[in-house]
């Protein structure tokens, strides 16, 4: 397998390069990562129109990885919840080593091959539920064990890596393998690896959620309303939506507790 996450970066001598010269060449190495991204849009979308019908039938989607790639979708499905009102549930993120890993390194977590879907066990989880495996290099024991038994089990798979022919792309039912080419600093992976897969989390999410209706043409109608900024947001769009009043939003929104609820009861 040819391993081009710990290909040499394209870029020598870092150590006497001047800030500058260091911004530039950072800058340049990210702008591939967005093509890079776009040669899997088939791929991505044929994942995507799989694991809508799952979870339309009340499954639920989990990302598991380790690291970077792990707390990357850690962060993705946090962020569900706030911006489109669903249950904490619904997305999930799993990452070597627990919680604890999201802020510090757990040593070896990612080693084991059956780690990874006793994690996932622990969610009692069903057919309905869709699996997406995320790893840069593609060969994390973890994600591979993970996937592995969910697709022996009939599940919806996806594996998000940078790698060609990794195991993990092997592995899964719906590989999606952004070719990024050599990190910045060589063999960092949580820098255009990492991005890759930050954009690709936000493909997926973003579009199950509006298939699964959570978006009234391009607003967030189903966000929590959990700060001052939200409630303001909120606010605007029903007041374009209705095209009324800042008070009369403020007051529909404060009485029906959520943008669509408030827009459907609008009587004129």
């Amino acid at each position: 397998m040819k391993k081009i996450t710990e290909s040499s970066s394209n870029h020598e001598d870092l150590d006497k390069k001047s800030t500058k010269e260091l911004l530039v060449g950072i800058n340049s190495e990210d702008k591939k990562v967005a093509l890079a991204v776009e040669k899997e849009i088939n791929h991505i979308e044929a994942f995507i129109d799989a694991a809508f019908r799952k979870m339309k039938e009340g499954g639920r989607l989990f990302y598991i990885g380790a690291g970077t790639s792990g707390r990357l979708g850690v962060v993705d499905a946090s962020e569900c919840p706030p911006t489109f009102g669903v249950d904490h549930g619904l997305v999930n993120g799993i990452i070597a080593g627990g919680d604890y890993a999201i802020r510090k390194a757990v040593e070896f977590a990612e080693d084991s091959e059956d780690l990874g879907w006793k994690d996932l066990s622990e969610f009692h989880i069903t057919k309905q539920d869709v699996i997406v495996g995320i790893a840069a290099s593609g060969t994390t024991p973890y994600v591979i064990g993970a996937i592995n038994k969910a697709e022996e089990l009939g599940h919806v798979t996806a594996g998000i890596s940078c790698n060609p022919e990794s195991p993990l792309s092997k592995a899964t039912r719906f590989p999606i393998t952004p070719l990024v080419g050599p990190e910045f600093v060589t063999g960092s992976t949580r820098m255009k690896s990492g991005t890759a897969q930050k954009l690709i989390l936000n493909m997926i999410s973003t579009c199950l959620m509006i298939k699964l209706g959570h978006v009234k043409g391009n607003r967030m109608v189903d966000m929590q309303l959990s700060n001052n900024k939200l409630l303001i947001r909120g606010t605007k769009m029903i007041c374009d939506s209705l095209d009324i009043s800042e008070i009369e939003g403020k007051a529909l929104l404060l009485k029906y507790g959520s943008v669509r609820k408030a827009i459907n009861s609008y009587n004129g």
